[in-house]
């Protein structure tokens, strides 16, 4: 496996490893630590989403979650590391941080130390720009893209460290997205217009290269369990993948979302290449919101 896959649990979201000191080894998992539900009713009316801009009433300044990440090996589900998703205030903007880490009793495997930065425009949730600083196993990639969305361009730097960058000039469509800002801009999104099965388009800018993608709404899901977390009122999704070395044609990911004004991802399932894995809820604060999704203690 080239990557441990952050960047396209990233794509997750549509989101989504920090050190974990007192892990003595890999956490092996149970079938039951993951939810089987009934689907519930689906919400009504259609509508079409505007991709291009939309008011924040999802998430604020001070809002931390923190996921953590499962790899399945050999039919045996292994903590691999954690992934840390945080929001900054600027004046016009919000500065959005991600941080991932394995964890040392995985990185006998493969060592992850990923840090992403989206700074995002508070009237539309458009990035600005985007940072990638990774090292992954003996891969290490240093990305800084500046977005000119009134323009329909931008300018990446890219190498393997900061003083090993070339500048590439690309033309890019209107409203385009990166990694971490869709995630923020479809919290956003109103899912009471959805039907079941309902596609809703998006753009990403991933690795100087255009996406377009598809986000499919499943419909509610109730009393959905999260391992660690307790159970949740959800929303579930299913994006399109991109076909490559990390996913073959065919694959699903699913994500579900907390029922309620947060909005935040509790749990995402995927295949790769060898095995699957999942991003499960370990923690949050500083919520715009109580957890209202939250079912029972």
């Amino acid at each position: 496996m080239n990557s441990f896959g952050l960047k396209y649990l990233l794509l997750l979201f549509l989101a989504l490893p920090g050190p974990d000191p007192g892990a003595a080894g890999p956490e092996e998992a149970t079938p039951d630590d993951f939810p089987l539900t009934a689907p519930a009713p689906a919400h009504p009316a259609q509508v079409a989403p505007d991709v291009c801009g939309i008011d924040n009433t999802a998430f604020r300044a001070g809002e931390e979650i923190v996921y953590k990440l499962y790899y399945n090996w050999n039919f045996v589900w292994l903590a691999a590391g954690e992934v840390t998703f945080r929001v900054h205030e600027l004046e016009n903007q919000y500065r959005i941080t991600v941080r991932g880490r394995t964890y040392p009793s995985y990185e006998w495997f493969y060592k992850v130390t990923d840090n992403y930065e989206s700074y995002l425009d508070k009237e539309t949730l458009l990035p600005k720009i985007h940072i990638k600083d990774i090292q992954e196993g003996g891969y290490s990639r240093y990305d800084r893209t500046t977005f000119y969305q009134d323009e329909e361009r931008i300018v990446s730097y890219r190498g393997r460290t900061r003083d090993d960058l070339k500048p590439k000039h690309m033309d890019v469509d209107p409203c385009m997205h990166d990694l971490i800002s869709i995630i923020y801009f479809a919290r956003n999104l109103n899912y009471d217009g959805l039907q079941r099965n309902q596609e809703i388009p998006i753009k990403i800018l991933m690795d100087q290269e255009m996406h377009p993608l598809k986000i499919r709404y499943l419909g509610p899901e109730a009393d959905v369990r999260i391992k660690g977390s307790g159970n949740y009122n959800t929303l579930r999704f299913s994006p399109q993948l991109i076909t490559g070395d990390l996913f073959t044609e065919g694959d699903e990911m699913k994500i579900y979302v907390s029922d309620d004004r947060n909005r935040i991802p509790l749990l995402i399932e995927s295949p790769v290449s060898v095995g699957s894995v999942k991003a499960v809820l370990k923690s949050y604060r500083g919520l715009r919101y109580p957890m209202e999704a939250k079912v029972g203690n």
